[in-house]
């Protein structure tokens, strides 16, 4: 028995140390791999490596031994196995059935506490947006009240989630901010309080098209992912993180994340498959490449997360009844934020055959939607269909006024492609009273179009730019085009000469993030090694 108690003990070591290889071998042991501490323990080892089906089963193990011997374990562990059921395997049958189990052992303890971390496994697997909030809400109060940081942080993060799901956007985004901010702050005991608070974040604010915010706080991760790793742990939230740079124009890098969600999803039901699929295929709808798009999508053609993408890919390739069809059987049972997509896309469809009264009357629906709801991205769509409506029907100088909202959202939103394509838009509207400034439009539009490597707008956009009467010449992304803003910053200071833990300390960042960046540079900008790269930004600054 000493002997597996020294083991246990340096199984939680090394967790408490991030060191989950040694955690994995300590708990791992013979001896230590029967009991439930020593199979809780190593379920989390097997978690944070990414082992998600081998943590599942050590844990539904562990709560096994544990309902005999220790309810209130049983309860946690059965807390953590409707998480993983939820956003790793996407089963939220077997997600409700264990938020149920934990709810029921809960009760026959008798501990306030418990009850409520129970309350936040029904809140995860709810149905319903507004009795998750009430439930988080209530939790929330009773971490504050006994002094559990854990508690309060992750009920105040859910609450904030479901706030958002409810279109509350600026009261759902202040809780999961002052829960992250606790959670990197050291008020937790639990690193996994870090995961969940993120998470929630991350794909909270994808939802809402809150990409600068995820961009903020993932450099305030830095210290943590050097210490613990990645806390995109779930599949749901490393796809997440690939769709907030696809929308702010950092596709390579939102490739390379979405592969890895692809895979986080490789063994997890079609829900959590479909979610990858859908963000990697907008991406490809991004770059032009629709048949590749389409391709992503087949078997998830029925999924929710799909259906968006997969109208956008219809009406990019013509298809606008099968666009229409596929919306209209859809908004019946979508979010605000989602549905505001949607309407977009079917007002789109409308003016792509004519319908301009069609159009019109989603723009309407739009803005009845926006008066419900905070969100910026709402504004922004409903500020571009109707601009777009105003100009199929001679409304120009209307239409420059509510296009040119729209570009300001878009821009505020971090978005460039859908702020170019709504350049775009305004250079069409503008074109009839005055050409000269929609050229110059176009041609912003254009080079953004080129920078992010989406081909059929830069395409369409040098196209009109040509039919406008001006010279147009499409030459692909290249060069300092291809470079974030944050790498664009690390070259300017690699170019000085110094070294990565001098970039790292004059930028804020973490050594490992500028090591990161450098590599990613260097890829970019097809050079060897940091030299060449600073020699070519000499060369195209003079």
């Amino acid at each position: 028995m000493e002997e597996i108690d020294g083991l246990l003990a340096a199984g939680e070591k090394a967790l408490g140390d991030g060191d989950w290889r040694a955690a994995r071998a300590a708990f791992g042991s013979d001896g230590v791999k029967d009991t439930a501490a020593g199979l809780a323990g190593l379920g989390n080892a097997h978690w944070w490596l990414g082992d998600t089906r081998s943590a599942f089963s050590c844990w539904e193990r562990a709560y096994a031994l544990y309902r005999r011997t220790d309810p209130v374990e049983a309860v946690f562990a059965a807390l953590g196995l409707s998480f993983l059921c939820d956003a790793n395997f996407g089963d939220h049958a077997a997600a409700q059935g264990w938020a149920a189990r934990a709810d029921r052992v809960a009760a026959s303890v008798g501990d306030p506490v418990v009850s409520a971390w129970a309350s936040l496994a029904r809140a995860g697997a709810a149905d319903e947006a507004a009795r998750a909030a009430a439930w988080c809400e209530a939790a929330s109060d009773v971490g504050a009240e006994v002094g559990d940081r854990d508690l309060e942080l992750c009920a105040l993060s859910m609450w904030g989630s479901a706030l958002m799901d409810l279109g509350q956007v600026i009261k759902g985004t202040a809780l999961l901010d002052e829960a992250l901010a606790g959670a990197l702050g050291g008020e937790g005991a639990r690193p996994d309080t870090v995961v969940l608070t993120s998470c929630l974040l991350m794909r909270s604010c994808v939802r809402g098209a809150d990409f600068l915010r995820v961009v903020q706080w993932t450099r305030s991760l830095d210290d943590f992912i050097e210490r613990y790793g990645c806390p995109y742990l779930h599949a749901s939230c490393r796809a997440s993180y690939g769709a907030v740079l696809t929308a702010t124009g950092d596709w390579p890098r939102a490739e390379g994340e979405l592969v890895a969600a692809a895979e986080l999803a490789r063994n997890a039901a079609p829900s959590v498959q479909a979610e990858a699929a859908a963000f990697l295929a907008d991406l490809r709808l991004g770059q032009g490449r629709v048949d590749e798009a389409r391709r992503l999508l087949i078997g998830f053609e029925d999924r929710t997360v799909v259906r968006p993408v997969l109208a956008s890919a219809y009406l990019a390739a013509g298809e606008v009844a099968m666009a229409v069809s596929l919306v209209r059987r859809q908004l019946d049972d979508t979010t605000p934020l989602e549905e505001a997509r949607l309407r977009e896309v079917l007002g789109s469809a409308c003016l792509a055959a004519g319908d301009v009264a069609g159009a019109v009357a989603e723009a309407e629906r739009l803005s009845a939607l926006g008066t419900t709801t905070d969100s910026g991205l709402i504004a922004a769509r409903e500020a571009r269909l109707c601009g777009r409506a105003l100009s199929a029907q001679g409304q120009c100088r209307e239409a420059v006024a509510r296009l040119s909202a729209a570009l300001t959202w878009f821009g505020l939103l971090e978005m460039p492609l859908e702020a170019a394509r709504t350049r775009m838009m305004l250079a069409h509207a503008m074109c009839a009273d005055d050409p000269v400034p929609a050229v110059a439009e176009a041609r912003i539009a254009l080079a953004v179009f080129e920078d992010l490597g989406a081909a059929a707008d830069a395409d369409a956009a040098a196209a009109w730019l040509h039919s406008a009467g001006a010279t147009a010449v499409r030459v692909g992304p290249r060069g300092l085009g291809l470079l974030t803003k944050r790498e664009r910053d690390v070259l300017a200071v690699l170019a000085e000469g110094l070294p990565n833990p001098e970039i790292a300390a004059r930028l804020y960042i973490s050594r490992r993030t500028v090591e990161h960046h450098v590599a990613s540079i260097l890829s970019k900008l097809g050079v060897r090694n940091r030299t060449e790269a600073a020699a070519y930004l000499a060369r195209v600054s003079e």
